[in-house]
């Protein structure tokens, strides 16, 4: 065991009031301020500030798909009056104006696909039922439908889809095998191949397979982009709040320590400007520190991606922790137990900021002016022990603070646990337990 006293602190409130001390954070961005700010009435849909632009529908927000329409409009009109040439004139009826009128009306519609895909797809079966019922020669005129059967299953409106296609389908059927003889041509008999109804019932098929295909990727495609914006979201939140964890310990140490300087060399300006000078020498010293790192914190929301220009703080340099603590008025001893394993970078950390703040909490709100700091290694953990005497000074709480919860959370995020409270003898302790690397090794706690 090896034994160094030096100076530090480590009281057990933990409440160093860091910054934003008072806004608790919200998960996935934002502060309690801003939630309780949007008040417990919900606003009326209908009412809108002054000069607030109105919302719009969510359907008024989708395009109005005009090259897809017009370019099925000229396929039809063109693709027609190429089919009548083909078939016989005593089997179907001359597109005259009325047919021009039909083939019109089913692009017209796919206008409204995306806003109103079962209007689109309901409307223009009902044109194509008309047309073919009109007796018009066959065409490109089901392209409308097939256009706008595809939107409507897209925007999952499959039973209406389904059921217009149905309902087209059975009334070809009719149109061709049960009333040819009341339906233009005039004397047309009834229809001696299904051919035709056969391969309508197979494209209907295919289009119906096609769009619930489209439809699922679609679904799948927006559920990886809300997962993927939750997650980043997540991240903010987690950066969010390591970073507050940053600020808070470094500021609550160094604030610590500079305020009971300034009062030292406040007391002692007159009577001993030499210890006053001193003081202020550990002021400059400990801000210089403290604006370092915090430079350090604010650089990696400047420029995320980059390497941090100096390495972040560890148990190595738990001498320059004591010494500044000493500066404070507070003599600290460290041991250490066991063979010393480096721990990981972010678990290293971890450990240096639960002894700053440990330290700093006796520095603020414990009488006891010693304090003992214990690191033991053992084989598959790192415990952490920080005790002092006491009693509290009954300056700031004594537990459930932010400097608390911050120590157990950093503990937690390595899988580690952290005790802090009145100890049997008298005085606070922390006791914290970080794990190691399987591949270390070391004797077992005991």
């Amino acid at each position: 065991m090896v034994s160094t006293p030096s100076s530090a602190a480590a009281s057990g409130d933990g409440t160093a009031p860091a910054l934003g001390d008072g806004a608790a954070p919200v998960p996935g961005g934002g502060d309690a301020a801003a939630v309780a700010g949007a008040g417990p009435a919900r606003r009326s849909r209908w009412r809108r500030r002054p000069g607030e632009l109105p919302a719009r529908p969510p359907w008024a927000r989708r395009r109005v798909p005009w090259a897809t329409s017009v370019a099925v409009f000229v396929i039809q009109q063109a693709g027609t009056g190429f089919a009548a040439h083909n078939q016989r004139a005593a089997d179907v009826v001359g597109p005259d104006g009325a047919a021009r009128l039909l083939l019109t009306l089913g692009p017209l519609l796919l206008l409204v696909r995306y806003r109103y895909p079962r209007c689109a797809v309901c409307g223009t079966s009902a044109v194509t039922l008309a047309y073919l019922a009109a007796g018009y020669p066959y065409g490109p005129i089901l392209l409308s439908v097939v256009v706008a059967g595809f939107a409507a299953l897209v925007a999952g409106r499959r039973y209406v889809t389904w059921s217009a296609l149905g309902v087209l389908w059975l009334g070809n059927l009719l149109v061709a095998h049960a009333f040819p003889r009341l339906l233009p041509p005039g004397g047309d008999p009834p229809g001696s191949s299904w051919g035709a109804d056969l391969f309508m019932l197979v494209w209907m098929v295919a289009l119906c397979t096609a769009g619930e295909l489209a439809r699922v990727r679609r679904a799948e495609r927006e559920r990886r982009q809300r997962e993927a914006e939750e997650a980043e979201k997540r991240r903010a939140g987690e950066e969010r709040l390591r970073i507050a964890r940053e600020l808070h310990d470094v500021l609550a140490h160094s604030i610590s320590v500079i305020n009971i300087q300034a009062g030292v060399g406040l007391a002692l300006l007159d009577a001993e400007p030499e210890q006053a000078r001193t003081a202020l020498t550990t002021i400059k010293a400990a801000s210089k520190e403290a604006l370092g790192e915090v430079r350090q914190v604010l650089d990696t929301l400047r420029a995320p991606g980059d390497a941090p220009r100096a390495p972040a703080p560890g148990l190595d340099r738990l001498a320059e922790l004591t010494e500044q603590a000493a500066r404070a008025g507070l003599r600290v001893a460290t041991e250490t137990e066991g063979v010393p394993v480096p721990p990981p970078p972010g678990a290293d950390l971890a450990a240096f900021r639960i002894v700053q703040e440990a330290l700093t909490n006796i520095v603020r709100h414990s009488g006891s002016r010693t304090a003992l700091v214990r690191i033991r290694y053992g084989s598959t953990a790192m415990e952490l022990l920080v005790d002092d005497e006491g009693p509290a000074t009954g300056t700031g709480p004594t537990g459930g603070g932010n400097g608390l919860v911050g120590m157990r959370e950093r503990a937690a995020a390595f899988g580690g646990t952290l005790e802090a409270g009145p100890r049997p003898g008298g005085g606070f302790r922390v006791l914290a337990t970080i794990p190691l690397p399987p591949s270390q090794s070391g004797a077992p706690l005991q």
